[in-house]
């Protein structure tokens, strides 16, 4: 620094590290864990053990390269290609509805080897279109029928399509990204946690009783030893898992749920894999390190410099926050079974690719972010 120039001069341009380097080793987590938990199921049914370990290898290089390319983005042109997706992903999210059904439910468009599901790209979508109307509504959002309503009403539209193809769990994201993205906008609390929370919350519990196999999945968290061998299975195999892993875990590769006993535990329970070989150690590892995450997101929409880029930066982080207490509520038992995966570290390429562009556009936000030089 030279003597002449002011101590308070701004330095622009740096990304957050933080973010960055939480992210990569959370990635890098992943990809290992997805290999260990996944080796047995994939030579059983693909005589390659090492089969998802190669896709998730070849979604995770893509997804880096789509986070350099959007961490390079200013953030700022996405206003213009905001309301184009927004409509896109109608005829995207009804187009699932002409693919078979995958484990009971449509959620992906086929396309060869490879596989597409709508409802990530979704939810953020809804969030940047959510940053950038809100701010243009500026402070008429603290106004309920013209203020809130609007917003509701189209995240809500998004959540029914996707509740139509049997996917609460979404559907239930973006409601409460969306609550979270009005409250932080300013709307009044009178409004928000005397009217929305409780109409939330009772849509909830009457979509939850409206339908058999969501009903059936309430019923099973409150009691999973009453159908064992059935709806209650996989949670059952995730207590042993956690339970067998202890304070420092059986050791890497040495999961004895993953030999067939755990369904496809490379996916959603992948966390109840990681109790089994890394124990409560390995678990509170990977925590710590998405509250770290969190923290950083948050701190970058504190600082952000404009409106837009607070609520942007708000909604990224709070879809994936909001996602990994879920699922590891899920694998714990703390919550009813929902198929949502864990970010960064459960299998899944539409979800890692879409999680890494978020994550790249985080950190154009940051790097915009002013900072004394001192």
């Amino acid at each position: 620094m030279r003597f002449n120039e002011p101590l308070n001069k701004k330095k622009l341009g740096e990304v957050d590290y933080g973010i960055f380097y939480s992210l990569f080793l959370l990635l890098a987590i992943g990809i290992v864990m997805i290999y260990s938990a996944s080796s047995f199921y994939a030579m059983f049914k693909y005589k390659n053990s090492m089969y998802y370990l190669i896709r998730q290898g070849a979604f995770a290089v893509i997804g880096i390269i789509a986070l350099v390319m959007m961490m390079k983005f200013d953030y700022h042109k996405l206003k213009k290609i905001t309301p184009y997706l927004l409509i896109c992903t109608i005829p995207l999210l009804i187009a699932v509805f002409f693919f078979p059904e995958v484990n009971g439910a449509r959620r992906w468009i086929k396309l060869g080897i490879l596989s597409f599901q709508p409802s990530e790209l979704t939810k953020y979508v809804v969030v940047m279109f959510l940053a950038m109307s809100i701010d243009l509504k500026g402070d008429r959002i603290k106004r309920f029928w013209d203020g809130l309503v609007p917003y509701l009403a189209v995240a809500g539209f998004f959540a029914a399509m996707i509740l139509a193809e049997k996917n609460m769990s979404i559907a239930t994201i973006i409601m409460i990204v969306t609550f979270i993205m009005l409250f932080v906008a300013g709307g009044q609390i009178k409004h928000l946690f005397g009217i929305i929370f409780p109409a939330m919350f009772s849509l909830a519990i009457f979509f939850i009783f409206s339908s058999d196999y969501r009903r059936a999945r309430m019923l099973n968290f409150i009691d999973p030893w009453k159908d064992a061998a059935g709806d209650g299975y996989q949670l059952i195999q995730s207590f042993y898992a956690l339970g067998a892993g202890g304070i420092t875990g059986l050791g890497l590769g040495e999961s004895r749920q993953k030999i067939l006993y755990m369904p496809e535990p490379h996916n959603d329970f992948i966390f109840s894999i990681v109790g089994e070989e890394l124990g409560l150690v390995g678990c509170l590892f990977i925590i710590g390190l998405f509250l770290f995450l969190i923290w950083r997101g948050i701190r970058v929409a504190m600082k952000a410099k404009d409106t837009y880029g607070k609520l942007l930066a708000v909604g990224i982080t709070s879809i994936i926050a909001v996602q990994a207490i879920i699922n590891i509520a899920v694998v714990t038992g703390s919550m009813p079974v929902t198929g949502v995966p864990m970010p960064f570290i459960s299998y899944g390429g539409t979800s890692l690719v879409i999680n890494l562009m978020a994550m790249g556009i985080l950190l154009n936000i940051s790097s915009q972010i002013e900072k004394s030089v001192t």
